[in-house]
């Protein structure tokens, strides 16, 4: 029988000197928010040239000792992926599509010239730290446990190449809402200044560069008031692209759904994958293709739109309300979620709480 990558790299356990008490992780799991909170542990698999993946180890959260010369200091080869571990009914873990995750974290590494992980390393790295620190996912209503694998260059060296050495890991965060405001629909900011991604540059990576741009037209967003900042292409400035960090649907009254095709400048979403799959299995015609900001506004105008929503692993579903720019602002539909929109949202996160069954395979039981 042949030997998995992960029965090859083999694990290590570092006992954690002092674990957060049960008490005060129920204190804190009473309110987790997004993003601030984090598990009493995590995985690290270092690789080199020469040697591939090894020293695999699952033990205490703590901090990263780095070199000054890191590359990815110096060279942005950081890569990332994002998905959540749930609890079901019967009180079981599962993780939805760790597969995709998987996959496109290979992508992402193909782009920014990084060491592919085999996947079912990346798949076993995940399980043991949703197993390790399981009693972390939240109780409360649509909650769940973050989870963030993560890979970066570590070696010490400063030239434009490719490092020779990479550090893998995978923290975990109890999440909670992640858009504070908590409406149930967000408003959009349209940057006219900037741009997202390129054709040719690294916009279908999940890198953190990708998001380094995006940071101030968001923080423009936010100080105009808005939740959120949708981006248009880069070289006609017209078309729709994806927001900062969700992928776009657009439902017609004729039925049909629209979401921007995948060029490359567009991370290509899980969450909107399986959007896709359940929409036409509604009977729905989904196009994937271009559209621009001219027309989104005149279809929000005229009532030809009558639902938009974004989507991504951390907010899911979420409807969009109202659309503002420098040239005015739009509100789509009634400005709050559509009927289409909530019935998407709920059989997805169904499928994923365990609450609806699960004809495509998507969910993976950890036990």
């Amino acid at each position: 029988m042949a030997t998995s990558a992960a029965e090859k790299t083999g694990f290590t356990t570092l006992a954690h000197p002092a674990p957060v008490p049960g008490e005060t992780r129920a204190q804190l799991l009473a309110n987790p928010g997004f993003g601030t909170l984090f598990t009493d542990h995590m995985v690290v698999i270092d690789w080199a040239e020469g040697e591939g993946w090894h020293n695999a180890t699952i033990g205490p959260r703590q901090p990263i000792s780095l070199d000054p010369a890191a590359a990815v200091l110096h060279y942005a080869q950081e890569i990332f992926e994002g998905m959540k571990a749930y609890r079901h009914p019967d009180g079981t873990t599962a993780l939805f599509r760790p597969e995709a995750n998987a996959k496109r974290f290979n992508d992402s590494a193909r782009r920014m010239a990084m060491p592919e992980l085999p996947e079912e390393l990346f798949l076993e790295a995940v399980r043991m730290l949703v197993e390790t620190d399981g009693a972390w996912i939240p109780e409360m209503e649509g909650a769940s446990l973050y989870l963030r694998p993560f890979m970066f260059a570590s070696e010490a060296f400063l030239g434009v190449r490719p490092a020779k050495q990479y550090k893998f890991i995978v923290i975990a965060s109890p999440a909670g809402n992640y858009f504070k405001s908590g409406a149930p629909a967000v408003s959009i900011w349209v940057s006219s200044d900037y741009t997202r991604a390129a054709p040719g540059g690294t916009g279908a990576a999940k890198c953190g560069g990708n998001y380094a741009a995006s940071l101030v037209p968001q923080a423009e967003a936010i100080e105009r008031g808005h939740d959120q900042v949708v981006f248009l292409d880069a070289a006609e400035r017209k078309w729709i692209e994806e927001l900062g960090g969700m992928n776009l649907f657009f439902v017609f009254d004729d039925g049909t759904v629209l979401t921007p095709a995948l060029t490359g400048t567009i991370l290509p979403g899980i969450t909107r994958h399986s959007l896709i799959t359940l929409l036409r299995e509604e009977g729905l015609n989904v196009e994937e293709g271009r559209y621009s900001l001219e027309q989104w506004r005149e279809d929000a105008t005229t009532g030809r739109l009558v639902e938009c929503f974004a989507c991504g692993t951390a907010a899911v579903v979420t409807a969009v309300g109202k659309v503002a720019g420098h040239d005015g602002e739009f509100t789509i539909g009634s400005g709050g979620p559509g009927q289409l929109t909530q019935k998407m949202k709920d059989r997805l996160t169904g499928i994923q709480r365990g609450l609806v069954p699960d004809t495509h395979g998507w969910v993976t039981k950890l036990g």
